[in-house]
């Protein structure tokens, strides 16, 4: 089996980089570019990464994590999904993604990072502007695909035990109450992003994890 990191927006592969150390033959491949929609960008991961995979996706990267579960059922064997939620944009969330998108295209991916910093860390002194994504295209790109993503709500139900969520105590996108038919875990003091935030704490989580895999 083969754990792949999929990452958050609009950060980049990067921000796995201690938990590659925890996990050393991990693949962590970079999402954007890799087509318009979600189940383009599962199908260009699935013909990547050979075998069977343990999925470890981050927000965005969960629901691509989802896409993969859906297109190839037989070759996820878990996942693991931090500050995801199962189904699709609701029109608050769509109209929200729009506002993302004029925000890039006006301002750049600097004016991004000033603006989500407060929604994806709770102590905005752990943000590192280094694994910011620059690129405006991909960056609009994804905002797209997660906007149009399909509802994933059963295939999560179908993983069953598979699958795992984590989020942050202080999460402003998915609560553990609006997860509570599934498997999660929540950290203490961490916003959306909890590996960048807490990594021991998700650390120990992963461990876990893959120790029940």
């Amino acid at each position: 089996m083969t754990v792949v990191f999929l990452h958050a927006f609009p950060l980049d592969e990067q921000m796995w980089k201690q938990q590659r150390r925890v996990v050393q033959d991990a693949v962590a491949p970079r999402l954007y570019g890799r087509g318009r929609t979600m189940a383009e960008w599962a199908a260009s991961i699935a013909d990547e990464v050979d075998g069977e995979l343990v999925l470890v996706g981050a927000s965005m990267g969960g629901y691509c994590a989802l896409a993969l579960a859906r297109l190839a059922p037989e070759r996820v064997s878990a996942a693991l999904l931090l500050g995801a939620r199962p189904d699709a944009d609701s029109e608050e969330r769509r109209a929200g993604r729009a506002k993302t998108i004029e925000l890039i295209r006006d301002e750049g991916p600097d004016a991004l990072w000033r603006d989500m910093v407060p929604k994806l860390f709770a102590d905005e002194r752990n943000a590192d502007e280094r694994l910011l994504f620059q690129d405006p295209e991909g960056l609009t790109g994804a905002v797209e695909a997660i906007r149009d993503r399909e509802d994933s709500t059963e295939v999560a139900r179908g993983l069953g035990d598979r699958v795992r969520f984590v989020v942050g105590e202080h999460d402003p996108f998915v609560s553990a109450d609006e997860l509570r038919e599934f498997d999660v875990r929540e950290i203490a003091g961490a916003g959306h992003l909890a590996n960048l935030e807490r990594p021991d704490e998700f650390d120990e989580l992963l461990h876990e994890f893959l120790a029940d895999v």
